[in-house]
């Protein structure tokens, strides 16, 4: 049977693609390829995956719904859906909100029609984000805890998401899966983030923005323990009781870490100082983030074994190899 994954050139896309491939799923990957960030950092990825002959590519924007369609009605197979394709970025929703519009809501609802039309499938995980808990105060995140007050355009999206992927999976009975995701690095990760970003300046000698005045701290979570869990996800689909066979988790770290010891840790791992400028908080950001996974350990199994002390190190390595510096 075959897995269709959105998002397969990203950052979580390729590694959940690796991981699906190791274990002799057909992968049938799509991804728009757009220039949010350096398209041959995604065609890199692309190229270790092409390798594999469970593999397929498909240049496919998720919100062009026939082209979705026709993907889907070649590929009779297709048992599960991995729904990470998105735009992301917070900062980023206040200079270009009609993108998120576009692939996170738009996008969505092609999926969800993908999903519904699609007979032999047995479960959709989706990709949601710590970004829906907003300005929640209560540490850590619980999966009962309000999130109807976003701080950003992004997560408004992605709770949307959520709320679209109930009402589906209640209508049409489909068994979905949402996964809130906290801060996730690693190697392979994109450029827009902080692992990759604090690298990339320190290496080369130039100021880091540090915002809150460094008083922020995030639920830091390697890619490596994210994937276990949505393979765990996938495998796993809700039952058909009560209103919906629909599940929300958190997957994250479960242990918060101050933003100045992770700068810290690439200072050392780099060998190299950071020249640090301090910034105010950024709108649409959060001080701090904690992820709540009783659910996700009873559930999925899901354990974290990666803390930043190995996980820093890894990334700066690769980071070091890829760049050749």
């Amino acid at each position: 049977m075959a897995v269709l994954l959105t998002g397969g050139a990203g950052f979580i896309g390729y590694h959940t693609a690796e991981a699906l491939l190791e274990r002799g799923e057909r992968v049938v990957a799509v991804d728009n390829l757009n220039d949010y960030y350096d398209v041959s950092l995604k065609q890199a990825r692309l190229a270790r995956l092409e390798r594999h002959d469970g593999f397929s590519f498909h240049r496919i924007d998720i919100a062009d719904r026939t082209a979705m369609e026709t993907l889907a009605a070649a590929n009779p197979d297709i048992d599960g859906i991995v729904h990470l394709a998105a735009q992301a970025g917070v900062r980023y929703s206040l200079e270009n909100p009609y993108a998120y519009v576009e692939t996170n809501l738009v996008g969505q609802i092609v999926m969800l029609e993908v999903a519904r039309h699609l007979s032999g499938l047995k479960h959709m995980v989706y990709a949601s984000s710590s970004s829906v808990y907003g300005g929640n105060e209560k540490l850590p995140f619980a999966l009962e805890d309000r999130v109807d007050m976003p701080v950003s355009l992004y997560a408004a999206t992605k709770r949307a998401d959520e709320l679209m992927g109930h009402c589906y999976s209640h209508l049409y009975r489909i068994p979905m899966t949402g996964l809130r995701f906290f801060t996730v690095y690693g190697r392979w990760g994109r450029p827009d983030m902080a692992a990759f970003l604090f690298t990339k300046a320190i290496l080369e000698g130039r100021p880091i923005d540090v915002f809150n005045n460094g008083d922020m701290k995030r639920d830091f979570t390697h890619v490596s323990d994210i994937v276990l869990g949505i393979l765990a996800c996938l495998d796993r689909p809700p039952a058909d009781v009560g209103a919906a066979p629909h599940k929300l988790y958190n997957l994250g770290n479960n242990k918060p870490e101050s933003l100045m010891r992770f700068i810290e840790l690439i200072e050392r791992s780099s060998n190299h100082k950071a020249e640090i400028a301090f910034k105010p908080m950024q709108p649409g950001d959060v001080k701090e983030t904690f992820a709540d996974i009783e659910a996700s350990r009873r559930d999925l199994g899901f354990a974290p074994k990666t803390p930043i002390d190995e996980g820093i190190p890894d990334f700066v390595e690769w980071y070091r190899e890829y760049h050749g510096v």
